[in-house]
């Protein structure tokens, strides 16, 4: 929306039909948050709740001011030219003269915190009584506007701050800045991770692979006090995803069922788009297409997943990460480090990338195994001819970057 004006004018509207729909309709709000994951756990949290309640969570990107309120007023999923919002304020004043019974218990609202402010504004719309904190890490993502990594995650414990004595703050105790932020809250809280002390601890996680070391899922074991309960998720790998899905039991355990159950329910969890999605790749490679975005924590868990293969040569393809401001140099020259150690062929696209191939070969990575490009456009008619059989390939990088691409020249097309 171009214009300043009606950008604000539609952002009361919409924030005040939102808070008059909430105080008819009465629905317990769930507030996720994070520099990574929030997707991921929003979803998770939604297969364990679904079957239990009246669920309704946050489409797509509407994770902002606009966004969360759309989410209140209705199940939209996606914006589609001026006349939407006509349609949203029409059917948002008719379901508060006429009651909607099909209205949810339960909102699930992801919340951003792109600046300053905006978990503030977000909770004086919606008052949670669940806060999920996933993950921060120590260079966030868009930590330029913010003073430090302290500063963001201040921001994003100001969704902990306001819930109630009765709430519950469900926090990923493995993440230091996240589980500095308990003392900020007056709620009940739950922790998760593969840390010894935490309420729900991920134990025993393995990679399954087929006889052609083609990724088949993870497989862990959750203890919850004298509990032990195994999972298993299908076509997903990576750490961040059994991070959502452990934070999801925590909800679901707060909502009171079972661990069986959740673990029948979390049965059903997928990969959002270009987010550690397994494809098959050109001359039998895997693609393992992560580039939705990226930040140091993010990349840093897609290098490890590729640990994970030990008969495929493992090839990495990142992109910029954006919004790092500062820090951005240091960011990408520590990821060049962690390269290698764990990759055999590097190909980096943007300018910023281009430090991770120095740092690289600054630690014995061998220069004639780097690919270097400016942009997307220009690596993915080069990229093909790099990619050797039964090759494992990460595709990693800010959204920005495009990197979306070059997994579309890189996909089998069935």
């Amino acid at each position: 929306m171009k214009s300043p004006l009606l950008y604000k004018i539609l952002k009361i509207s919409l924030k005040n039909l939102a808070q008059l729909t909430l105080k008819k309709y009465q629905p317990e709000i769930i507030g996720v948050t994070g520099s990574v994951g929030k997707t991921s756990t929003k979803e998770a949290i939604y297969l364990v709740l679904k079957n239990e309640k009246r669920v309704r969570r946050t489409q797509g990107n509407f994770n902002n001011e606009l966004g969360v309120p759309l989410t209140i007023l209705g199940d939209y999923e996606k914006i589609t030219g001026v006349n939407f919002w006509f349609k949203v304020v029409f059917q948002s004043m008719g379901q508060l003269i006429i009651k909607n019974k099909k209205y949810p218990e339960v909102l699930i609202l992801e919340m951003a915190a792109d600046k300053p402010g905006d978990i503030g504004y977000l909770t004086r719309l919606a008052r949670p009584k669940i806060g999920v904190i996933t993950a921060i890490g120590k260079i966030p993502v868009h930590v330029q506007h913010y003073s430090t990594p302290l500063a963001v995650a201040k921001e994003k414990g100001k969704l902990i701050e306001v819930l109630p004595t009765s709430g519950y703050a469900v926090l990923n105790c493995d993440d230091e800045l996240v589980w500095e932020l308990k003392s900020k809250t007056r709620a009940q809280i739950i922790s998760y991770g593969f840390n010894d002390e935490a309420d729900i601890q991920i134990i025993n996680l393995e990679y399954k692979f087929d006889e052609k070391e083609i990724p088949q899922g993870v497989a862990f074991k959750i203890q919850y006090g004298n509990t032990i309960v195994p999972f298993r998720l299908k076509n997903i790998l990576g750490k961040p995803q059994v991070y959502s899905a452990a934070a999801a039991i925590a909800v679901g355990i707060i909502y009171g069922i079972n661990l069986v159950k959740i673990s029948e329910f979390l049965s059903d969890y997928q990969p959002f788009e270009h987010r550690m999605k397994i494809l098959k790749g050109i001359k039998n490679a895997v693609i393992l297409d992560d580039c939705y975005n990226a930040s140091p924590i993010s990349v840093q868990a897609g290098l490890e997943t590729l640990n994970y293969f030990s008969k495929r040569r493992k090839v990495a393809i990142l992109g910029d990460m954006l919004e790092l401001g500062k820090y951005s140099d240091e960011a990408h020259q520590e990821i060049g480090k962690e390269v290698a150690k764990k990759v055999d062929f590097l190909i980096c696209v943007g300018e910023k990338a281009k430090l991770i191939a120095e740092s690289a070969i600054r630690h014995n990575f061998d220069k004639n195994k780097v690919l270097i490009f400016n942009n997307s456009e220009s690596a993915k008619k080069m990229i093909k001819k790099e990619i050797g059989n039964f090759d494992v390939v990460l595709v990693k990088g800010s959204r920005a970057m495009q990197l979306d691409k070059i997994v579309e020249e890189l996909v089998m097309v069935a």
